[in-house]
């Protein structure tokens, strides 16, 4: 069985005019594939076809019939027959005098389960008495045909005619459209490709790289796995790590050495100064072999291009340990996939998306070790040397604690009476020797290092405080042999930390600082060297791949840029193609006119009745082209954009205007309801489009994936995003805003008929809900064919129908007003809803026979099509 989600589009066929040109069944593969290919739709697996006919062309499209009904496919083919006009026979003349003709004939072959028929004798689409409208009025037969054309009433319709006798009926309809105008359906999609391409402000700009957390599981390990490996990166029994310790030990043996310079004896013994300049000297030298192994390393650790399994192999040599990639680049194509879903979903813009995988790229690709040489000259030996020099550059400060022990010690010293005051001078007298033995016990070669002053000056001064308190206040003497003995004790101790400050300041200028700090950079040069080449081969081709669909998404933005820049309007009159190109019904004369109204046989021009209703873009109807446009620069341009102007291809059901210069052109059984627009009417086109990218894409993950990201599949990729956007143009213009696109869906909910259209969905739960009574609907038939019609109310199938996007609302407006709900029909399309009622014949009124030969309809004339019953050579017994 055929479902809605089986079929992707109904193929429309006019036998009418035209049908000789589908005598054969290649004309109708191209013809299916020519319709099929304007709306971007690929050949159909379960084939739908809508064949507009008179009831005389039953028997006359014998052959074209048999064509339809054996046309080749991997599903069962369903044919719907639209019969347009009364039987042959039911008029003679201009004197209309009704000849009753209880018969359709029909041949066998449209008597199978998978086809049926349904027959407006009249389309009934004059709102007055004294409107005279033709029975296949051109307006109300596009909006039939439109109707019919979407799968869910398709096949619905079909299911029920299955359960009518001869699987025929007369419709009955009332619907409701809601739509757009053409202006503001232009300008949102315009505005909607805009927000969805974005900006094009430079690959360049800065971006804010995503965080970590929220990459998807295969880039986060691509891009943190490397720094969280948890595992040394010098192999214990390697060149690296025997160099790294030997450097390590010399500079140990160098801070121990410190420590014994730092006190006393180191002060008063030059033995332990030279022990510690010997352990730096051999750090030097061992630092220097380090640092050729780093350099030896750096440069065997891959060239211009990414790390390599040689490199790889020459690190291994020098006893480097790097990592097990363990799997990590197994997702790189999903994980893209999915950063580009979470990115789109978020509703950034293509570029925006793009400059995010650009920076992707830049964090995840391996960066080789020449790249990493020009690093070594920050632990060089002159950078060392360079750095101990501005260690040692000035002399410590001297900490404001040590100043006021000096001056207390100075102070303390001096409480004496004269003759015992020069015993004042102790204090001061040690902190100047203190200072010549310090400074020359770390002279550099013939300069002396250069001590700080602050000390001797605060113990001369507590000296001469302290003489100027004993003068005035004529202290004891053992107060001030008490004083001096605590003063020497604050001596030592100042002394102490001014030997420790002068030490560390001159082993700093000796490099002691400088070369561990030489030693862990060089070590960290290493670790980053390793760490670069960590499942190097797999972060090279994620950033390949992400710089890939950075390209692509650009490419995919200029496309959408190239559809929003609306191109010149077509003269008038001149002939195109383009994706909203209807059948030729359209443009074919009617088979019901007869010369008298007007239109002779083979006058094409005479009979073009679509050509009265086509867009009419002229100046006297719109204003200038370019001076009647709206501040926003979309007004005065109806056309749909990035195709041909609407007035270059005859108009299709749905674009066809429903005003004209005689009065209002829409049949009675058809209400209009046009919004001017949501406030998410852009917003959610803009997620449309996103989705279509998304489809767009998706054969290109698979190449990803399979490592065959390049030239050629980006090109495909962007043929394809062609075709879909044309596509998604192709579905607004024809299935209107409230229906999705039919791409996968992002898991939210499309929004209301107010927010896209401006509209409310009440009136549509009114009508779909309205009572199945014989008013609710007009009966597509004539007063005459109306004898023809069962009599028995219960015959009748019913068919309720509305947008599946206002599924919701509906069913919430019928529950609070209480409504009674049948089962009703939530269509993919969002133009129409309503109500359809298919009543069957009577008995006897169908006569289905077996045809002895196909007779070419193509040939007859009217006078042959009043005698169907010659024509259509059958004998009695032929009969089925």
């Amino acid at each position: 069985m055929t479902t809605p989600e089986d079929a992707t589009a109904v193929v429309r066929l006019d036998l009418r005019a035209g049908a000789a040109a589908l005598a054969t069944t290649q004309a109708v593969r191209d013809r299916v594939a020519e319709q099929l290919g304007r709306a971007g739709l690929p050949e159909p697996d379960y084939p739908l076809f809508l064949v507009t006919d008179t009831p005389a062309g039953l028997t006359d499209h014998q052959r074209q019939y048999e064509l339809l009904s054996g046309y080749r496919a991997v599903g069962e083919t369903r044919i719907l027959v639209l019969l347009v006009g009364s039987s042959p026979g039911s008029y003679a003349g201009g004197e209309e005098a009704y000849l009753p003709d209880r018969r359709l004939v029909r041949p066998t072959t449209l008597r199978a389960s998978t086809t049926g028929l349904v027959w407006a004798g009249d389309l009934r689409s004059a709102r007055t008495a004294l409107d005279r409208r033709e029975p296949d009025d051109p307006a109300a037969l596009a909006v039939l045909v439109d109707l019919l054309s979407v799968p869910d009433v398709f096949v619905r319709v079909l299911e029920h005619l299955r359960k009518l006798p001869d699987s025929i009926a007369a419709p009955g309809v009332r619907l409701l459209e809601q739509d757009l105008p053409t202006e503001v359906r232009d300008r949102a999609w315009r505005d909607a490709l805009t927000r969805f391409a974005g900006e094009d402000t430079g690959a360049g700009d800065p971006v804010d790289v995503v965080p970590d957390s929220r990459l998807p599981e295969p880039l986060r390990a691509l891009v943190t796995g490397r720094d969280s490996r948890g595992q040394a990166h010098r192999r214990p029994d390697g060149q690296a790590n025997l160099a790294h310790r030997t450097c390590a030990e010399s500079l140990d043996r160098a801070d121990e050495d410190l420590v014994a310079l730092r006190s006393f004896p180191g002060l008063l013994h030059p033995a332990r100064r030279d022990a510690l300049e010997a352990d730096l000297h051999q750090a030097r030298e061992d630092l220097d072999g380090f640092r050729a192994l780093v350099e030896r390393a750096l440069q065997g650790g891959g060239g211009a291009a990414a790390p390599t399994a040689e490199a790889t192999a020459r690190l291994a040599a020098l006893g480097l340990r790097v990592p097990t990639a363990d799997r990590a680049g197994e997702r790189v194509g999903e994980g893209l996939r999915e950063l580009a879903g979470t990115l789109l979903g978020d509703g950034l813009a293509l570029r925006s998306v793009a400059q995010h995988f650009t920076a992707l790229a830049g964090r995840v690709e391996p960066v080789p070790g020449t790249a990493l040489l020009h690093r070594l000259a920050d632990h060089s030996e002159e950078s060392v040397t360079r750095g101990s020099a501005t260690e040692y550059a000035a002399p410590p400060r001297t900490p404001g604690a040590v100043l006021l022990t000096a001056g207390a010690a100075g102070l303390l010293g001096g409480l004496w009476q004269w003759p015992a005051v020069l015993a004042a001078l102790v204090v001061p007298v040690l902190f100047v020797v203190v200072a010549l033995l310090g400074a020359n016990r770390l002279r550099t070669g013939r300069r002396a290092a250069r001590w700080t002053m602050g000390p001797r000056v605060a113990a001369v001064a507590g000296a001469v405080a302290g003489a100027a308190v004993a003068y005035a206040a004529d202290p004891p003497l053992w107060l001030g042999g008490t004083g001096l003995i605590v003063g020497l004790g604050l001596t030592a101790e100042a002394v102490r930390r001014l030997w420790r400050d002068a030490a560390d300041s001159w082993a700093a200028g000796r490099g002691t600082t400088a070369l561990r700090t030489a030693l862990d950079g060089l070590d960290g040069l290493l670790a980053e060297l390793v760490r670069e080449h960590w499942a190097a081969e797999e972060r090279l081709y994620c950033a390949d791949a992400a710089r890939s669909v950075a390209g692509m998404l650009r490419a995919t933005a200029a496309a959408a840029d190239a559809q929003a820049a609306p191109e010149p309007l077509a003269p008038a009159g001149a002939g195109g193609s383009g994706p909203y190109e209807d059948d030729d019904w359209l443009s074919a004369p009617s088979a019901l006119e007869t010369p008298e109204s007007g239109a002779a046989d083979g006058d094409a021009d005479d009979g073009d009745w679509a050509a009265a209703y086509a867009w009419d873009n002229t100046p006297d109807r719109n204003g200038d082209h370019d001076a009647g446009r709206d501040d926003d620069g979309y007004g005065g341009d109806p056309a749909p954009y990035g195709a041909a102007s609407p007035a270059a291809y005859p108009a299709g059901p749905d674009d066809a205007p429903w005003e004209s210069g005689e009065g209002d052109r829409a049949p009675r059984w058809l209400d209009r309801e046009i919004g001017e627009g949501g406030p998410d009417l852009v917003a959610t086109l803009a997620g449309d489009l996103r989705n279509t990218a998304m489809a767009a894409m998706a054969p290109y993950w698979g190449a990803v994936e399979r490592g065959q990201a390049g030239a050629l599949a980006l090109a495909r990729t962007e043929q394809r995003v062609h075709e879909l956007l044309s596509a998604a143009r192709h579905h607004l213009w024809h299935y209107g805003v409230l229906a999705p696109p039919p791409y996968p869906a992002d898991h939210r909910a499309r929004t209301t008929a107010a927010g896209l259209l401006g509209t409310d969905s009440l009136r549509v739960a009114e009508l779909v809900g309205r009572e199945t009574d014989r008013g609710a609907v007009v009966q597509l038939s004539s007063p005459e064919q109306g004898a023809l019609l069962s009599r028995d109310p219960g015959a009748a199938q019913w068919i309720r129908f509305a947008p599946g996007t206002l599924q919701g609302e509906i069913e919430a407006a019928w529950r609070k007003s209480g409504s009674p709900v049948e089962e009703a029909l939530w269509t993919s399309s969002g133009r129409y809803a309503g109500l359809i009622r298919l009543t069957p014949l009577r008995m006897g009124v169908v006569d289905t026979v077996l045809p002895r030969q196909s007779t070419g309809g193509s040939a007859r004339t009217d006078a042959d099509r009043a005698e169907p019953s010659v024509h259509a050579e059958f004998r009695e017994e032929d009969r089925w």
